[in-house]
């Protein structure tokens, strides 16, 4: 008992010398003890100056200035400088043989994160245990021993985040609080950021937190607030940029959201992103690749569902699968609000002369895949569309797979360019189209009813619908089956030439067209009916929402069977045409008729009497045979009469 009692003695006389040994050290030593442990559990160079301590409870180290050195392969000076730094200590941790840090503590201080394509990231320290340990100067064969922070405060800091390929980003006033209780459990990390006055609140759980900045992957939940707006992401992250796990956001304003995190306002349009509730599994590498997988967003009121495949090395390339139901694009081709749904700008009113924005056409390269159960463009609506959109340098083309619009089918291309100012253009076929629906969303034109078949190129060139109106060039053809004309009854015109109201039912109308500098040009519109068929001729100014237009209408059976015909112009603006009969033309025009057929008359009572002479000089009867054959049989017959003669 005495020697058990004689030991225990002993170890306390040891721990009581230990533990004065290390509260008398001066406070530069104790500065440059803490600067070597730092460095060891960290691999970089560390300086601190003008240390002060405390002793008990807590060994306490504050100092007046504090650095810590960057990554051997970056040239950007410090990762961290601080003034007021502090540290403290567990003394009684300390004394069994384990460093626990109560607190850390800096001021102002500014600290420098880089990230490199390669994968190399400046916060991923080289310790060779991998598992942020550090080592005690009086016996470097021991075991390491384990460091752990309990708390961690900063104050006013500049964070600078500098990764390779992409713009630097670097905030002010930021506010960082890290609550790290257990080594091996958890650490809560709060935030503040100001980077455009307003405050963004960052707050993160990371499990096995001592693993995580050894770059381990771990589980963490983490939340963005911003502007009114939250980014939740639930699911293992680490250090090195690999991220996994569900993404939530729920954003009322996205233009208020990204102005909190100093980013420019997108400004975009209502139904595409001016609010946006999302939700996706969401996988970022370390070499930035991002992959979404179960997607689904409302982007008020438009939800679209699907995956995508993003890099985001430099401009984003994109591999999208995207699905909507009925998707409402108004707003992104100028048609207007709710309010005005239906058309961009009555007739009569001209083109909208707003400027287009067309630089989002830059935001991305690659493919987007999409089918949607309805799309209303504004002045135009479509039925089932199945689409694919490429865009290449600011160059769009929308392949039109399939899109049922106006009860039949469209087919072909759409394009947007904006590589050197804004163009527009496309290829389309149309079949069995409604074209009453079609002409009154495009031009506000309700009087011509049928379905049709027709092809059709375009281009306009312009940074508003209405330059690009007034600049439109290209080519077409259209042919209808049956349908009507509303407005004026062809029938009555030509019976007693009333214009009045009414409806012309025709069999047939087709015709060829040419557009250049916004005006179309037509000469062989052709439109058949029972007893009457029609031909036109004439200009539509496309730009200028005009019409100038002559149909010459002709009543088959009329005059004798020769036609009677009276031509009908329409004349005016598209609001309001002026509908009425060319009276000097028609008249012009059937006395053409009148002339022709007299002469014809004249023309075959003269060849009559020419035959009956030529017949009476010949001594031949007129019995139709022709009169050549018969002048040459009579001198044949006088011939083989002299010839006898001569042997008689």
């Amino acid at each position: 008992m005495k020697w058990i009692l004689r030991l225990i003695g002993l170890v306390v006389v040891l721990v009581l010398v230990a533990v004065v040994s290390v509260f008398f050290l001066p406070a530069d030593r104790i500065g440059a003890l803490a600067a070597d442990q730092i460095r060891k559990a960290t691999g970089r160079d560390v300086s601190i100056s003008g240390v002060s301590m405390t002793l008990w409870p807590v060994l306490g180290v504050s100092a007046d200035g504090l650095e810590v050195g960057n990554a051997d392969w970056s040239d950007q000076g410090p990762m961290l400088t601080a003034e007021n730094a502090a540290i403290g200590v567990d003394a009684m941790a300390l004394l069994s043989g384990e460093i626990r840090i109560t607190n850390i503590a800096a001021t102002r201080p500014t600290i420098r994160l880089e990230s490199r394509a390669d994968g190399r990231a400046s916060w991923v320290f080289t310790d060779a245990s991998g598992a942020a340990q550090i080592e005690t100067e009086v016996a470097p064969d021991r075991t390491p021993q384990a460091v752990s922070i309990e708390t961690l405060r900063v104050t006013d800091a500049t964070l600078i985040y500098d990764a390779e390929g992409a713009d630097l980003v670097s905030y002010s006033g930021v506010d960082l609080a890290l609550d790290w209780p257990e080594r091996l459990g958890p650490a809560d990390i709060r935030a503040t950021l100001r980077p455009a006055g307003s405050a963004v609140e960052v707050e993160a759980r990371i499990d096995q937190f001592a693993g995580f900045i050894a770059g381990q992957v771990q589980p963490v939940d983490a939340t963005i607030r911003a502007g009114g707006g939250r980014l939740n992401l639930a699911g293992r992250a680490s250090t090195a940029g690999d991220v996994a796990g569900l993404l939530t956001l729920d954003i009322p304003q996205t233009d208020a959201f990204m102005a909190a995190l100093g980013l420019p306002a997108p400004g975009l349009p209502p139904r595409l992103g001016q609010s946006v509730d999302m939700r996706t599994e969401l996988t970022l590498t370390a070499d930035r690749r991002l992959s979404l997988r179960d997607l689904r967003a409302d982007l008020d009121g438009n939800v679209i569902s699907g995956a995508a495949d993003i890099g985001l090395n430099g401009t984003p390339q994109v591999n999208a699968q995207l699905n909507a139901g009925a998707l409402d694009l108004r707003s992104a081709t100028g048609g207007g609000s709710e309010a005005s749904a239906g058309s961009a700008a009555p007739a009569g009113s001209g083109w909208p002369t707003d400027r287009i924005d067309a630089s989002g056409l830059s935001a991305f390269d690659g493919e987007i895949a999409l089918t949607a159960s309805s799309i209303d463009l504004g002045q135009f609506k479509l039925g089932q569309t199945r689409t694919l959109l490429r865009n290449e340098r600011s160059r769009m083309v929308f392949e039109l797979r399939e899109i049922a619009a106006y009860g039949g089918t469209v087919t072909g291309q759409f394009v947007l360019n904006n590589r050197s100012g804004l163009s527009v253009g496309g290829k389309m076929n149309l079949a069995a189209i409604d074209m009453q629906a079609v002409l009154t969303d495009a031009a506000g034109i309700d009087r011509l009813t049928g379905r049709a078949d027709g092809a059709m190129s375009f281009l306009g060139v312009g940074q508003s619908v209405d330059a690009i109106m007034k600049s439109l060039s290209g080519d077409g053809s259209i042919l209808f089956g049956q349908g009507t004309i509303l407005g004026f009854d062809l029938d009555r015109l030509m019976r007693s030439g009333q214009v009045g109201g009414g409806t012309t039912v025709f069999d047939s109308l087709g015709a060829n067209w040419a557009i250049a500098d916004g005006v179309l040009r037509n000469e062989d519109l052709l439109l058949k009916l029972k007893n009457y068929e029609a031909r036109g001729a004439g200009q539509v100014g496309l730009g200028l929402q005009t019409i100038d237009y002559t149909f010459t209408p002709v009543a088959l059976r009329a005059n004798e069977g020769t036609g009677l015909a009276i031509p009908v112009r329409v004349v005016g603006p598209w609001a309001s045409p002026r509908i009425r009969p060319d009276l000097e033309a028609a008249i012009d025009l059937n006395l053409d008729k009148k002339i022709e057929a007299e002469k014809a008359r004249v023309e075959a009572k003269a060849k009559e009497a020419l035959r009956s002479k030529v017949a009476d000089e010949l001594g031949v009867a007129d019995t139709g045979q022709d009169l050549e054959d018969a002048a040459k049989q009579k001198l044949e017959d006088k011939v083989k009469k002299g010839l006898r003669s001569l042997f008689d």
